[in-house]
């Protein structure tokens, strides 16, 4: 079997530790990497470096940023009465997308799962806490993923911000817009039921 130049195998192995990647993705990766020219392969090297050593978390809502707040918390004309709880900053980025939501978020940074060691206090619910008792908030919209830790952690944060006087909403869950009910999984319709709406 062929052995790859040292620095190559080494940078075929730390490609391999990225999410998605595997085997030949990485060999795939470091091929062109190794074919780009000097300019681009320098350019990407100092971009990861640059957003290693200057990508902070918001001082407010613990999205990424490279200033005390983020572009949401800075923003006057977000409604600051409406948050949004999200695992990590890829659902925030998913609902800013949409362009429809105008208020602010709350980035848990993960969700309750005891199965990977996770629990309550490795998570930004402290600072949830201290925002809710700070700010004035008049709903808490939790946007967790339906799964079991998802529910789990969204079920975990309504106890706790109920008693607030605090309005607590969750994202409805259901059938996909396009979507077909006989191709639909047993969960997602009992779901769809459960959060059905009046026309």
């Amino acid at each position: 079997m062929m052995e790859y130049a040292k620095p190559l195998a080494k940078l075929i192995r730390e490609l391999e530790k990225m999410p998605g990647v595997g085997p030949k993705s990485a060999q795939r990766m470091a091929f062109h990497i190794l074919r780009m020219p000097d300019e681009e392969a320098h350019a990407l090297a100092e971009a990861i470096i640059e957003v290693k050593e200057r990508i902070v978390t918001c001082k407010r809502c613990f999205n990424f940023t490279d200033e005390e707040l983020c572009p949401i918390c800075r923003n006057p004309s977000r409604d600051a009465s409406v948050l949004c709880v999200v695992a990590d900053v890829r659902d925030l980025m998913a609902i800013e997308r949409t362009q429809e939501y105008r208020g602010l978020y709350h980035v848990l940074q993960g969700v309750i799962s005891p199965m990977d060691g996770v629990g309550t206090e490795q998570l930004r619910i402290r600072e949830l806490l201290q925002r809710l008792q700070s700010e004035h908030v008049e709903e808490v919209i939790i946007a967790m993923n339906p799964t079991i830790e998802g529910d789990a952690t969204a079920m975990y944060l309504s106890k706790l911000i109920k008693p607030l006087g605090i309005r607590v909403t969750q994202l409805a869950h259901g059938v996909p817009i396009g979507g077909d009910l006989d191709y639909a999984d047993q969960a997602t319709l009992i779901s769809a039921l459960e959060w059905r709406r009046e026309l």
